[in-house]
């Protein structure tokens, strides 16, 4: 059985305490992504996406950022804002999916299509960013692929992503590697959707792209964490089966707490997203270890197709 807000705050309350005191000493700031544990997304200071939380990061005054997340966020937190000290609780927390595509790999799939815009997901390190012409999140991939003036695109490493915006583009995708995936949110079965909506007929079901096929064909909606979050915000409806990360009904919950939230598989824990706890929060900020270090020139070339995506979703949403 789950905590409640207060004795969570019990419980952890010696460990908030000492991190509201080292941000202050540090002039911190604490992003959690919304996968993380409940009480690391309870003491942060922005929860959310990748993306969002760099930017979000971006636009304080803070000398030091702590990043709850896997490694290629805390790298797109350096890469935007490159004169701030990055630290990341769990150095070994690292991304499934990232791992999957290597540098040697996209460049060989460059080299095999060489009329082809290169459009990764940002769940990619950042040695493999500067390979790219633009970047894309699981909310924009549709608009930042048909944005493309090429009828070529390299995509990846997520098939299911890649097998979503296929669906949403007239434009040939090309996905790098063929068969890269979150295995968190490969593993979130049919069986496991069809099986929770039996028992929920009334229930929206909300998948995200990272799913695999038969799961987004059968979702209601199909959206990022992000995009779940404002969704269930508009949506007039009760309940909910959340077919992504469970970490993220804890923010759904905090949110809306009159609505009612089902995962779809309680088996989706990204054992990755899990490794920071507070004591590592404390002890990162304590020692300002372990730090994301990045090349200058891997940080350079990496912006570039960031601010590209930055500046595509920009105009498109001014049209």
């Amino acid at each position: 059985m789950g905590l409640t807000e207060a004795e969570n705050d019990g419980e952890f309350g010696d460990l908030k305490n000492e991190l509201t005191k080292l941000k202050r000493e540090k002039n911190a700031v604490i992003l959690a992504h919304n996968y993380q544990r409940p009480e690391v997304q309870n003491v942060a200071d922005f929860v959310g996406d990748s993306l969002g939380l760099s930017i979000s990061a971006s636009e304080t005054k803070c000398d030091t950022i702590l990043f709850c997340g896997v490694d290629f966020m805390a790298e797109t937190a350096k890469i935007l804002n490159p004169q701030r000290k990055v630290l990341i609780p769990d150095q070994r927390s690292k991304c499934p999916m990232a791992m999957m595509l290597t540098v040697e790999t996209l460049r060989d799939a460059k080299r095999s299509n060489p009329n082809a815009d290169v459009i990764m997901y940002i769940n990619t390190h950042a040695d493999v960013k500067t390979e790219c012409d633009c970047i894309c999140t699981s909310a924009n991939a549709p608009e930042i692929v048909n944005h493309s003036k090429k009828n070529e695109i390299l995509f990846g490493p997520d098939m299911n992503l890649s097998y979503y915006v296929q669906k949403r583009t007239s434009k040939k995708i090309v996905t790098v590697p063929q068969r890269g995936i979150c295995p968190t949110h490969h593993m979130i079965s049919l069986e496991e959707v069809l099986l929770a909506k039996e028992e929920n007929p009334d229930a929206v079901v909300l998948a995200h792209p990272e799913c695999i096929p038969e799961v987004q064909e059968r979702a209601d909606a199909i959206a990022s964490t992000e995009g779940m979050v404002k969704y269930v915000k508009n949506s007039s409806k009760e309940k909910f089966i959340v077919a992504t990360e469970v970490g993220v009904i804890h923010r759904l919950k905090k949110g809306n707490p009159t609505k009612t939230f089902i995962p779809a598989s309680p088996y989706a824990v990204c054992p990755n997203m899990k490794m920071h706890t507070l004591e590592k929060m404390v002890q990162a900020l304590r020692n300002e270890q372990p730090e994301i270090l990045l090349p200058m020139n891997i940080i350079e070339r990496a912006r570039m197709p960031v601010e590209k995506m930055l500046a595509i979703t920009t105009k498109l949403q001014n049209k």
